[in-house]
């Protein structure tokens, strides 16, 4: 009875913990573009097209996450 409940919230969060990480890390990366763009706005589409796909990279992290959870 309490192996069932303990893994249903051990599952709930590693799910919780990487959604937060990624999000944080979302925050960041457009913190640091937003912030390399206003230094130097000549190289606004080079660091759109990274921060965007550090954005991806990050928001994976919960998408492995979901993927690992054998929730039902």
């Amino acid at each position: 009875m309490i192996i069932p409940l303990l893994a249903e919230i051990s599952g709930n969060i590693h799910i919780a913990a990487a959604a937060f990480g990624a999000s944080i890390g979302v925050g960041l990366i457009g913190m640091r573009a937003s912030d390399a763009v206003g230094r130097n706005p000549g190289a606004a589409t080079k660091i759109l097209v990274q921060a965007i796909l550090s954005t991806a990279f990050a928001e994976g992290i919960v998408f492995f996450a979901l993927f690992l959870w054998n929730g039902k």
